[in-house]
C-alpha cells in the first residue's frame, strides 16, 4: 500500500467514526441505550473516544511505515479540528435536517 493510499484510507475511516454517533442510536455502534436514546453530550463523549481510536490507528500506520515523526500541539489541535469538521454532515443529519 502506498503512502498516499494509506492517508487517503485514514482520512475516509476518520469520516465515518467523525459521523457514526449522529447515524444510530447505539453507543459504539453495538449497544442499545434504551427507550430514551442518546444525548448530545454522549455523542459528544463517543466521538471524542473515536477520534483517539483513529489516531491510534493513524500511529500503527505511521510505525508500519516507518519511524514515528513525534509531533507538537499544534497537530493534535488540527486534527481535532478535522475530526469535527468532518462531523458535521452527521449532525447537520441528526439535528438540523431530519424532522421527526
Amino acid at each position: 500500500m502506498t503512502s498516499a493510499s494509506t492517508v487517503w484510507l485514514l482520512i475516509g475511516l476518520a469520516f465515518f467514526a467523525a459521523n457514526l454517533p449522529f447515524l444510530n442510536e447505539r453507543v459504539l455502534a453495538v449497544w442499545r441505550r434504551g427507550s430514551a436514546g442518546k444525548g448530545l453530550a454522549l455523542r459528544f463523549a463517543e466521538m471524542t473516544l473515536l477520534y483517539f481510536v483513529v489516531g491510534g490507528i493513524g500511529l500503527a500506520m505511521e510505525q508500519h511505515a516507518g519511524q514515528i515523526y513525534p509531533q507538537g500541539w499544534e497537530f493534535y489541535a488540527i486534527t481535532a479540528s478535522m475530526f469535527v469538521t468532518f462531523a458535521f454532515p452527521g449532525f447537520v443529519y441528526r439535528y438540523l435536517g431530519r424532522r421527526r
